[in-house]
């Protein structure tokens, strides 16, 4: 078995919150920059995933805690359906991605890591973002600095989602 050294996820396995991860970053603004939250409204906030698929995957979650999208209000469900749709535009103009994947993993049984909590994942994508590495050793490589990505999309947020 081979094994990569990521000591960034570390954090994964030893600063777990009590309770809701999501919940957690709602109910604490005063750490939006800690959290690495891009965005946040009445109805949702963006974040950026710590252990991302590609240079600038983050996620939209509404402040609602519910596992089910049908529980999520009307209101709510077409508002983060708006931020995603702004969200793609900022992906393809402000960092030039060529593609975005959108989704939701609904359930343990459905894929989500983090299934009490609804979220939409956003991730940029470009020709040739992943090679064998995946497909053979199971493993990805995530060619930028996290911090710098963070930054620049914050920066970005006033162009993109002015609502």
């Amino acid at each position: 078995m081979d094994y990569m050294y990521a000591p960034w996820r570390s954090a994964y396995f030893s600063e777990k919150p009590e309770g809701c991860v999501f919940c957690n970053i709602t109910n604490h603004p005063q750490k939006d920059e800690e959290h690495h939250v891009l965005y946040r409204d009445e109805h949702c906030f963006i974040v950026m995933n710590r252990y991302p698929y590609s240079p600038g995957h983050f996620m939209v979650i509404p402040h609602h805690h519910t596992d089910c999208v049908e529980a999520l209000s009307p209101e709510v469900w077409m508002h983060i359906s708006f931020i995603v749709q702004r969200c793609i535009v900022l992906l393809k103009e402000g960092i030039g991605a060529q593609g975005v994947n959108l989704g939701m993993n609904l359930g343990k049984s459905g894929g989500a890591g983090i299934a009490e909590h609804i979220h939409y994942h956003v991730i940029p994508r470009w020709l040739g973002d992943t090679n064998f590495i995946t497909t053979i050793a199971d493993s990805r490589v995530y060619g930028a600095d996290f911090e710098k990505i963070y930054t620049h999309l914050k920066g970005l947020i006033p162009k993109y989602l002015s609502c």
